[in-house]
């Protein structure tokens, strides 16, 4: 065999393991991105159990009230947005207690006459 020869074949040697290694990263990412879905899922169905206990637990509650909002969480005592790149925390506190006045304005009861 000429040195030609002796290329191509290892030319085309190298492309055959191209390919089978382009399969399986293939693979991997497909096999990664489902493990991803399946993750957030879980999250998702944990979440759901939740609020079907906190409902269960306590009848009164409507889980379904707009107020209850995945994006805000309690600290100090205070409903706040979770978003990070908002550093008014001001304003957050403020749109909180209005939305818990507006709760409590709900449940207050109703004079009659």
């Amino acid at each position: 065999m000429d040195s030609e020869e002796k290329l191509n074949k290892r030319i085309g040697e190298l492309e055959e393991d191209y390919d089978n290694l382009k399969d399986k990263y293939d693979g991997a990412v497909g096999e990664l991105d489902d493990l991803k879905n399946n993750i957030i899922q879980e999250h998702i169905n944990g979440f759901e159990k939740g609020l079907r206990q906190a409902a269960f637990f306590h009848q009164d509650v409507d889980v379904t009230d707009s107020r209850f909002d995945v994006n805000k969480d309690v600290i100090d005592g205070k409903l706040v947005q979770e978003d990070e790149d908002s550093g008014n925390e001001e304003v957050q506190e403020k749109v909180a207690e209005e939305e818990k006045k507006a709760g409590d304005a709900e449940d207050a009861p109703v004079p009659t006459d």
